[in-house]
Formats: structure tokens, sequence, C-alpha cells
């Protein structure tokens, strides 16, 4: 920090530890939130405030600096959410006499809808993977036996790709038709897994019993000492799937696996709420998202099938 002062930086630290102590916040979250407050502190140092006397007018002057620095709109809406929370933090605490985030709007910001493939889309890939199993032999075949159980099990119950590969061997392998996982925030949800997904898991482990690093916890585990399977690892590999079944591989990545899970299951009659805890998105308003790829799904067919669609 530039001269923003030691009081500012004092308010920050006490942030940052509520935010960790009470919110579980990761250290990439704290960071984040730590350079965005830091930015904004220098900006009412070099206008002689004082994060704890500021008026709104100084947070609308701080945006409209983040503006003229063009800066993606999601970052400036990310900044300004960071410096909300600072201030409701301050103002809660009775470090500042007044909240002046509350009189400030946020930047207006235009989700993009995500990509999201059919289910016969789906089929192909899962059919591909297999298919691939039979083709191989040694290692090649171990890799591609994996790659299934990763993909069947990703659709099965649209975990993040983080989530995925830092499974442990125990949470698929129990008589209990759930999982556990511990996502963002620490946050912990039970996760159904289909009955199908299982059965790739059991050939997974069957085939790669003699290759799986003794005492080892990870159901895929890495050539690493005690690691598991790497992300970058795992989307490697299903891009290389994606080109071999014919999709163009900017269509296919984990996550749009994940979209592909929510998605038909709302197309299925789906509850939004069952599908928000199974993804783990603390807000509803992040499953949302989904309801409007259905609606514009419905508008397409209504436009191209509908008699009357056409007619002015």
């Amino acid at each position: 920090m530039k001269s923003s002062g030691n009081n500012s930086r004092i308010l920050i630290d006490r942030f940052l530890e509520m935010m960790s102590a009470e919110r579980g916040a990761a250290a990439n979250t704290l960071a984040a939130y730590g350079r965005d407050l830091e930015a904004y502190a220098d900006f009412l140092a070099e206008h002689h405030a004082d994060p704890s006397r500021a008026e709104a007018e100084d947070l609308r002057q701080y945006l409209a600096q983040v503006e003229a620095e063009g800066l993606k709109t999601t970052t400036a809406a990310r900044r300004l959410s960071a410096v909300r929370q600072f201030h409701k933090f301050l103002y809660g605490e009775g470090l500042s006499k007044t909240n002046p985030a509350g009189a400030v709007d946020s930047p207006k910001i235009r989700r993009g809808l995500p990509k999201v493939l059919s289910i016969a889309d789906v089929d192909r890939l899962l059919d591909t993977a297999k298919l691939r199993i039979g083709k191989l032999e040694g290692k090649a075949r171990l890799r591609a036996e994996r790659l299934h159980c990763l993909l069947e099990l990703l659709y099965a119950t649209g975990l993040r790709v983080s989530e995925l590969v830092g499974l442990k061997t125990r949470a698929v392998t129990s008589s209990n038709q759930f999982i556990t996982i511990k996502g963002k925030g620490g946050r912990e949800r039970l996760v159904p897994v289909s009955g199908r997904a299982r059965a790739a898991v059991r050939r997974y482990l069957a085939s790669s019993a003699e290759a799986q690093p003794e005492g080892s916890p990870w159901l895929f585990p890495s050539h690493g000492a005690g690691a598991h399977l790497t992300r970058q690892h795992f989307a490697a590999e299903l891009k290389a799937l994606a080109r071999e079944a014919g999709f163009d591989q900017g269509r296919i990545s984990p996550h749009v696996l994940r979209h592909a899970f929510a998605s038909h299951l709302l197309a299925g009659g789906a509850d939004l709420r069952a599908v928000q805890q199974m993804l783990g998105h603390a807000d509803i308003s992040t499953t949302q998202i989904y309801t409007h790829v259905q609606s514009e799904r419905l508008k397409a067919a209504v436009e191209s099938f509908h008699p009357l669609a056409k007619r002015n």
C-alpha cells in the first residue's frame, strides 16, 4: 500500500480476519479482497480520506476512476463488492458512523449464458470414452478407464472439477448412495451418485488395482507423492477426447459438463432448490442462470417451428 496509512491497513486486516474466521473464505479469495481493498485505500489516501470516514461521493469517484482505467465491468463489480462488504463490516463493528456503500448502485452486469451440451452430445462423448478403453492396452488403457470414470461421475453429480479430482476412494465405495462434498467456503453438501456412475467407479478400481499407489486415499491419484490428478491434466485429456469424438475443443470442458448436469436436470423437471444444493451454490440466483438457458431454448423452438412465428 502506497500511502493509505496504518489505520487503513489495520481495518483491512481486521476485515480479512473476519472473512477467514467467520465465513471460511479461501486463501485466494482473501488475497483478492486484500488487493482490491488496498487499491481502494490508496485512492482514499490520495484524496485525503480514510475508510472509517469515507462518504458515498468518495466511493463514486473511486468507481469512476476504475471505469476510466478501462477495467472490465466484472472487475469493477468485484471491486465494489469487496468495498461494500468492507464498509458493512466497519459499520457493523462500530468502526465507522455510516455505511457509504449503501447509497451507491452496482455496475450493471449482463451474465452470459453458459455453454450447454445436449443429451445426445453427452452420450456421444461418454460412448467415445468407453470405446477407447477396448482399443488400448497397458497404461494407456488405464488412463482411458480413468477418464471414462471421471466423465461418468462428473455428469452424474455436477461436481466442480476441483471437487471431482480431489475425491477420496472411500467417499464413493461405501454402500451409501450419497457422497459428502466439502465445497467453497468449507460448506458441506450431500450429492447423490447414480448406479451407472458407481458401476464405472467399480470397473475403474478393478482395472487399476495394481497400479494404485499403496496407501493413497485418492480415487484418482497422480504420480506425485501423495497427490491426486490435477484439474489441468484432466482438462487436457478431455480436450483430446472431444477432438476424437468430433467436437470443437472450445465447446468441451469439465465446467461445461457441470452445466450440462444442471441444465438437463431442470429440463427433466427437477426442483431448482434441489439443483442449487447439488451444485453447492450459496445463492439461488447463481443456479437460476440455467432456467434462462431453458427459456432461450423454448423461445428458439417457437421462433423456428411455430406456424405464426414468421408472419408479420
